[in-house]
This record gives structure tokens, C-alpha cells and sequence, in this order.
């Protein structure tokens, strides 16, 4: 059995928690560490030993995890101190906030006889893998315009992040696990990152963005994520050389339109008079060439209904099973690194006010 401890008992520090007394067998949580009083009383009640420092957690010789929940600013420290107490270590995103000091803790963790992974763990959200298994199947063709927006009304950022001394804002927030998504859809590297960083409401951080994405392929992809938007757009909209599909919402609503004849992309059509005016090239498509079909219904990596813990069924079953020499860390530094650079060069992008070439 793994003993784990929690690094930062709030709301993620909580759902890791709960996450592993519902879903993962192999590991127990035992312990917890709060700078908050109220936080410590809490993991308390939920039957957790509780370390008045974090150094304690650290050098306890029984605790073979950490599972570092903390404001983003203080996850280096805790990475490096853990890792050379060879303690196997699961970290919130965005892991760190340079890249810099990821290059940092990846040198230690190749030093360390123990394991480093980050909880990406949107890589397994429904609407996500739905994407995946619809480009993965051709349906639509070679896609070459991918829209993915998360458009709330919350309107303020709350706590900490909306604080930059924490490494507030919604890039690091949302931004991180859309940049993730979007770096799983193809093999090709990043070529350029424009980005449009907003602080509407927020005196600090960003609380709007606006993301674009050029690869080699010459795929773009466009990420939006907002605290200010009362009309939200779809979670996904996906042109490919042979069909849209759009995912609407959380609950994986949505449709996929294709061509009925993938080699019939061509019909005659005269000037159509539309309530925009006479038109040809936007001549509505005559429908008995293109057909309309349902989005896929995919299963958990167990072949179970998609549920609230999910992803931590598969991302902590895959940690357990790379602990024991089984398998591979899904979630690997090097990729977290990848992020982090188009995460710096977002920031230095909304700066200038203009695009930055890159190969990332």
C-alpha cells in the first residue's frame, strides 16, 4: 500500500482526497499539511494525521507520496524537497511557473529514486476524448481549424488566484490544461503563439484569453477561456477537409455533419438570394449532400460510464502501476516543459502585441 500526504488541503487538496478513499486501490492518504488552521481542523475531521509544518510531512519515513496541492507559486519547493527526501511526488498544474524552474525540478527528479508526474487531468475529460476518438477515426478529414473556448460568468477570479504573487489567472488556471488538450491532438510542434491576455475585472492577472496556435501541419487552434462571457460559445467547434463536428457543453451535446460523398465536393448551384443578400460561394449546401450524425459514446479506461472521478481512476491507477515498474507516467515533465514554454511565450506574445515564431 502507498502512504500518501497532502500538500495544501482546499478544494483540489480535498478532491485528491477523495478521489483515492472512493476510487484507487493501492494508495491511502494518511496525512495533511495546511498553513490554515481552518484547513488543518477540516483534515482532521476527515480522520488525516495532521503535520503543524510541512518539513514534518516531508521527513516522515511512513509517507512514500506527496500530493502537492498548494497556490501555484510554492509547488518548486515543495517538488525539490520531496523529491530528495525520495518521496515519489504528484503535483497540481501548472506545475511551476517558468520554465526555468521546470528545467530545475526535472534535474533533480533525474537525480532522485523516485517518480515526478503533474495532474493534467483533463486529458481524460469526456468532451476532450471525444475529439480525440472523432480526428482519430478520419471522420471529418484532416482538421485544420480547432476551436476549444470554456466561457463562464463567475465574472471575478477568487482567492488566490486572482493574486500574481500565487500565479494567478486564467492561463495558468485554464489556459495550462486547454494548452495541454490542444498539444495531444497532433505530433507536429508549435510554430507561432499569438495571444490576447485580458484583465477585465481582475486589478493583477488575466481573466479573459484568447490563444491561437499555428503547427507545422498548418492546424490552428484557437483557445479561449473567459470569466466575462454571459453567451457561451461552443466547447468545441472542429472543421476538418470533410466535416464539422461541434461538442456544445460539459454534458457532450452535439453533432458531426460530413459529406455525404467525400468525392463529390462540387455541385452547380446559381446565385442564391439569402436574407444577407444574393450570394454563390455562401449558397447553402444542398442537404442530400451531407449527413448528419451523433457524437460517439466513449467509455472510461474501464469501459465504465464516465464519473465525477474518472480521471483520477486512470491517472492514479497509472501511477501505482509505474511505482511498481509496470508501466509509464502518463503525464511526463517533458510534456509539462512543452506547455510551459507556450505559456511564456503567451505572456511575451500579449506584451508585444503581436505573434512570436517559435518551434515548440
Amino acid at each position: 500500500m502507498i502512504q500518501a500526504a497532502i500538500l495544501g488541503y482546499g478544494g483540489m487538496g480535498k478532491w485528491h482526497h477523495n478521489a483515492i478513499r472512493e476510487q484507487i486501490e493501492g494508495v491511502q492518504v494518511q496525512s495533511a499539511y495546511d498553513v490554515r488552521p481552518e484547513a488543518r481542523d477540516e483534515a482532521r475531521a476527515n480522520n488525516l494525521t495532521v503535520y503543524e509544518r510541512a518539513q514534518d510531512l516531508i521527513d516522515d519515513p511512513t509517507i512514500s507520496l506527496a500530493i502537492i496541492a498548494t497556490p501555484n507559486d510554492s509547488h518548486k519547493d515543495y517538488i525539490i524537497r520531496a523529491l530528495k527526501a525520495g518521496k515519489h511526488v504528484v503535483c497540481e498544474k501548472p506545475v511551476v511557473l517558468t520554465v526555468r524552474d521546470l528545467q530545475e525540478v526535472m534535474d533533480v527528479s533525474k537525480q532522485a529514486d523516485a517518480l515526478f508526474t503533474i495532474h493534467q487531468n483533463r486529458r481524460w475529460d469526456q468532451d476532450f476524448q471525444i475529439v480525440k476518438t472523432i480526428l482519430d477515426s478520419g471522420t471529418v478529414g484532416k482538421p485544420y481549424f480547432i476551436e476549444s473556448r470554456l466561457d463562464g460568468s463567475s465574472v471575478y477570479l477568487h482567492g488566490w488566484r486572482d493574486h500574481k504573487l500565487n500565479g494567478g489567472g486564467i492561463l495558468y488556471d485554464w489556459g495550462v490544461h486547454l494548452i495541454d488538450q490542444a498539444l495531444q491532438l497532433t505530433n507536429d510542434k508549435v510554430t507561432s503563439v499569438n495571444a490576447h491576455l485580458f484583465s477585465v475585472h481582475s486589478k493583477e492577472v488575466d481573466d479573459n484569453i484568447k490563444v491561437m496556435l499555428s503547427f507545422e501541419d498548418r492546424l490552428s487552434v484557437l483557445i479561449e477561456a473567459s470569466t466575462n462571457c454571459f453567451i457561451p460559445s461552443p466547447r468545441w467547434h472542429v472543421s476538418g477537409q470533410d466535416g464539422t463536428f461541434v461538442i456544445q457543453d460539459w454534458g457532450c451535446n452535439g453533432k458531426i455533419v460530413q459529406l455525404a460523398d467525400k468525392n463529390a465536393r462540387r455541385w452547380d448551384n446559381d446565385i442564391v438570394y439569402t436574407a444577407a443578400g444574393p450570394t454563390r460561394t455562401m449558397a447553402p449546401r444542398p442537404a442530400s449532400t451531407t449527413m448528419t450524425t451523433p457524437l460517439p459514446t466513449i467509455k472510461d479506461a474501464r469501459g465504465n460510464e464516465y464519473h465525477r472521478y474518472s480521471s483520477a481512476d486512470i491517472f492514479y491507477h497509472n501511477l501505482v502501476a509505474s511505482i511498481e515498474g509496470k508501466a509509464e507516467l502518463y503525464v511526463k515533465a517533458e510534456e509539462a516543459l512543452r506547455v510551459m514554454k507556450i505559456i511564456e511565450l503567451a505572456f511575451q506574445s500579449a506584451e508585444k502585441q503581436q505573434g512570436i515564431s517559435c518551434l515548440v
